[in-house]
């Protein structure tokens, strides 16, 4: 249920994830509580970690991750243009729970397992390794990064400010995702410095692995 009276105006908030992501996963079931506490409706599109870092000097063992990461969000940019950008809310929690939650490898029985338990054609697992669907990832993946730049990953949020007029930020990064009034207090946080003319960063060090509880 979405956490709207008949007398609240529905707002549409999106986010740009990449399902390997888990920080980018808590922010998506951040959002989908603040969906229950606040009128808010959450799309979700897809941006590339692995896009994001072509060319770049980054850790092996990251780089291992990215050259697998292309597969998930290929799938995601299939499926979404076989059958409409919608089908991402569902997809993306099929596959974030198998990544993230019960640790599954990227490969072929991730993506069927997943398309099949969001009623997707499983054959869509195809996309994985094709190239097919690079041109709508990387313009998919432009469209949620150009408005926040290139020096942040995921998440990426793009919503109307507390004054009616869009802004576009990195984060909030947090764990775990809070739940209830606690995430609308955090949503309405967010947006209110997100849309400070001149504010650009808050920051502390992490201390703390990603929590799924």
């Amino acid at each position: 249920m979405i956490g709207a009276t008949n007398n609240e105006q529905m707002s549409s908030v999106s986010m740009w994830f990449d399902p390997v992501c888990p920080w980018a996963w808590i922010t998506s079931r951040w959002l989908l509580e603040v969906e229950k506490v606040r009128p808010v409706r959450v799309d979700f599109h897809v941006m590339s970690l692995s896009v994001l870092n072509e060319g770049r000097d980054v850790p092996e063992q990251y780089a291992d991750l990215l050259v697998k990461a292309w597969g998930p969000v290929r799938v995601c940019v299939a499926a979404a243009q076989k059958a409409g950008q919608q089908v991402l809310r569902d997809l993306y929690t099929a596959l974030g729970t198998r990544i993230h939650l019960e640790k599954h490898e990227l490969n072929r029985d991730l993506y069927v397992a997943a398309l099949t338990e969001a009623g997707l054609d499983p054959g869509l697992a195809d996309a994985a390794d094709s190239d097919a669907y690079d041109e709508a990832l990387r313009a998919s993946h432009a469209a949620g990064m150009d408005p926040v730049g290139y020096d942040v990953g995921t998440p990426v949020i793009h919503a109307p400010g507390p004054d009616g007029n869009p802004v576009a930020f990195f984060g909030p990064v947090v764990t775990p995702a809070p739940k209830g009034e606690a995430a609308g207090r955090l949503y309405d946080g967010v947006l209110l410095v997100a849309s400070t003319p001149g504010f650009y960063e808050l920051k502390r060090s992490r201390e703390e692995h990603p929590s799924f509880d």
